[in-house]
């Protein structure tokens, strides 16, 4: 990437610490990104936005008066966790709710929706708004497939804008969602990017050649064109976007041209003239227009355009006064806040719970170590399944996730917890340390179990059966996965059917739960004749075909792990 010897596995952490040092006046740290360091008055709603490392300014550098209120940062190009987002949110919110803004990634979708849904069992109303500004992406009648890119800047800066006024969430929201609908990007590239510690790029552009319509995390573009002039870029770039414009548009619009870390700014100002020449030949008024670094990509060697059609409300939001550590409008006051981040970050102490909750916390500990101890025999197995048609890591991410769900379950239990505080850790623990999809899903899981294990006030073999569906369900919200997609909701299906089904018939909770076991176990085997319509592996369907889920198989696994370390008396019916 540059001519030092960076360490990857220290480059985001080490890339927060001197950013934070050198931008005091702006921002503090917390465990998970950065926070303003100037008042937030109470009530206000706060809009946290995050994202991986690697595109700054964005996220880090848009927090301030007027931006966000806090960012999270994830490694390079990856996802943060959703105890991360909590930690953050938590720090910022003063009572009016967090709106959570990201780019529409797989990752940071599933773990920002988690992070939602934590919040909101915690007491805090949280929204979150995917930014889908993208046109290579999907086609215009598939908006909500298209990625976020540049546009990130747009909506954030008009949500935040919004919150600094003193709009309500729902406000915030709302206009929020307005302006990316409003928002539509095109980005291109002459070379791809390299990752700290990398001999190569991610990708290549053959000489003489430009990719359109790639993405800002090494994604090549969708088609090649001839290296262009600067007419005849901007020429691709405004076509482009002004065949795509929403509907009822008007004649304003904002217009940003992005740099993605290697095109610098006199080239950058090269293309601007281009580009507005052509826009006010269209009939269109530029208003305050921004041309510069906004959402890189480490080095990567392209630009993108950037176009939000205003409307009244929009415009005056888009100009209203920011300060950050690299986007600036206008004057903003804000007063130095001395509070300790440890302390804004520190989540709520949750409700109490009854002598049988303490009590069953022993159980709770000893099945989050079997199904760590299952999952760590089994993480090669898991690893050759998953490699078949995925990148290999499920059983690593699988093992790593069960292994600080135990440690977090062990350490609350001691600490005097119930089994519903207990689970709770374990759920937050499992999602931060496992990563990846099926890390936010079984994190999305466990803490349904959690929520309802805290509202029940006696423990019973029927609350086991209310909590399996609250898993599925919160799995299945958050993953959008359906029977047949071959995921492991095509074993987890069955398993709770299977559960219902038997505890109706008057079996005992053992019993239900090893025949619902078994249920699972069949159907993980049987989605080897599947064709996977979600994840990693849709692309590589033929390769998928003959070989079970690796998601299916290991969430079968886990439930004949628990089904054998389950005893009558553990819970009563």
């Amino acid at each position: 990437m540059t001519a030092m010897q960076l360490d990857a596995s220290t480059f985001a952490a080490d890339m927060l610490d001197g950013f934070t040092a050198a931008n005091p006046q702006y921002v503090k740290a917390v465990d998970g990104g950065v926070i303003r360091s100037t008042v937030i008055p109470d009530g206000q709603a706060a809009l946290v936005i995050g994202g991986g490392s690697g595109h700054y300014p964005a996220f880090a550098g848009l927090v301030g008066p007027g931006l966000a209120a806090g960012a999270v940062c994830g490694n390079i190009f990856a996802s943060p966790s959703a105890s991360q987002i909590c930690r953050v949110a938590r720090a910022v919110h003063r009572g009016g709710g967090v709106l959570l803004g990201y780019g529409n990634y797989a990752g940071d979708v599933l773990h920002f929706g988690l992070a939602r849904e934590q919040l909101r069992a915690s007491g805090i109303d949280a929204r979150t708004i995917a930014v889908t500004d993208d046109i290579a992406s999907a086609p215009a009648d598939q908006l909500h497939k298209r990625r976020g890119i540049a546009g990130d800047l747009t909506v954030f800066k008009v949500a935040g804008a919004a919150a600094e006024a003193g709009y309500s969430l729902d406000a915030v929201e709302q206009v929020a969602r307005r302006a990316n609908h409003r928002t539509r990007s095109l980005g291109v590239a002459f070379s791809g990017c390299t990752l700290p510690g990398a001999d190569r790029p991610l990708f290549s552009v053959p000489d003489g050649m430009m990719a359109v319509g790639m993405g800002i995390h090494g994604e090549p573009g969708i088609s090649e064109l001839p290296l262009p002039t600067p007419d005849e870029l901007a020429k691709v770039l405004v076509h482009a976007l002004l065949n795509d414009r929403p509907e009822n548009a008007g004649e304003r619009v904002v217009v940003l041209l992005n740099g993605l870390g290697t095109v610098k700014y006199d080239e950058l100002f090269v293309l601007y003239s281009k580009v507005r020449l052509l826009l006010e030949g269209e009939g269109l008024t530029i208003v305050e227009p921004e041309c510069g670094e906004l959402v890189t990509s480490l080095d990567m060697s392209g630009v993108s355009l950037t176009l939000l059609w205003l409307d009244e409300e929009l415009e005056s939001l888009w100009a209203a006064p920011a300060g950050s550590p690299a986007f600036r409008k206008g004057a903003v006051s804000a007063e130095p806040d001395l509070s300790s981040p440890d302390e804004e970050a520190a989540g709520p102490a949750g409700p109490p719970e009854g002598s049988s909750h303490t009590a069953a916390s022993v159980l709770a500990v000893e099945l989050f170590e079997a199904v760590d101890r299952m999952l760590t025999q089994a993480e090669s197995a898991l690893g050759d399944l998953d490699a078949i048609a995925g990148d290999g890591d499920h059983g690593i991410g699988m093992a790593r996730g069960a292994r600080a769900a135990a440690q977090a379950a062990r350490r609350r239990a001691e600490s005097g917890s119930g089994i519903g505080a207990v689970t709770l850790a374990a759920g937050e623990a499992w999602a931060e340390e496992a990563g990846g999809t099926s890390g936010a899903l079984w994190g999305a899981a466990i803490c349904a179990v959690s929520s309802t294990l805290l509202r029940s006030a006696d423990l019973s073999s029927a609350t086991a059966v209310q909590a399996v569906d609250a898993a599925l369900a919160a799995m299945q919200s958050l993953g959008k996965a359906e029977p047949g997609d071959k995921t492991m909701v095509d074993s987890f299906v069955p398993f709770a059917v299977t559960l219902r089904q038997e505890m109706a018939a008057g079996k005992t909770l053992e019993h239900a739960w090893q025949a619902a076991a078994a249920a699972a176990t069949s159907a993980a085997a049987a989605t080897a004749e599947l064709r996977p319509n979600l994840g990693r592996a849709r692309p590589l369907a033929e390769r998928s075909l003959g070989h079970p889920d690796p998601g299916a198989v290991s969430l079968a696994m886990i439930a004949s792990t628990i089904g054998e370390n389950i005893k009558k008396e553990d819970i009563r019916g």
